[in-house]
């Protein structure tokens, strides 16, 4: 299974948002912190906010932040929802395979999808910063931070 670039993206968010404990960084900061293109990041931000999983505050004071239910939330469910559930491997598509209506590859490819999803489930996006990764992203994000500011 491989993740699409914004469900990976999404799960970069996430996790520079849960080590933040007193700046509420911008979308334009997380994008330059992640080395990403801004409009990518606008995008996954949005959705993260649709979902309930970060606060996106305007203004002077303002910023983005990761909501009670972000932190908790587990990793298995967000990738569910980013990447949905369909099947692997399109078998019914343009060209269906002749193969459908016998074919023991497309159960056992489903069953390695729910296998990787239910391998997530138990992770939550707090868990994700724990340490050793938590502080490497602290220092990574103040640091360009620092390296943006005049």
């Amino acid at each position: 299974m491989r993740l699409t670039r914004f469900t990976d993206l999404a799960l970069r968010v996430l996790m520079r948002l849960a080590v933040e404990d007193t700046d509420l960084p911008t979308t334009r900061e997380v994008a330059a912190t992640m080395e990403v293109p801004y409009t990518h990041t606008a995008k996954v931000v949005a959705r993260l906010q649709r979902l309930g999983l970060i606060e996106a505050r305007r203004g002077r004071g303002g910023g983005l932040a990761l909501t009670a239910a972000g932190r908790a939330t587990s990793v298995g469910g967000v990738v569910r929802e980013l990447e949905g559930t369909g099947d692997v491997v399109d078998c019914d598509g343009t060209t269906p395979c002749p193969l459908r209506g016998a074919c023991v590859l497309r159960g056992a490819l489903r069953r390695a999808q729910e296998a990787f999803f239910a391998a997530l489930d138990p992770l939550t996006v707090n868990e994700l910063v724990a340490a050793p990764t938590g502080p490497l992203l602290l220092g990574i994000s103040s640091g360009a931070r620092s390296s943006t500011a005049p």
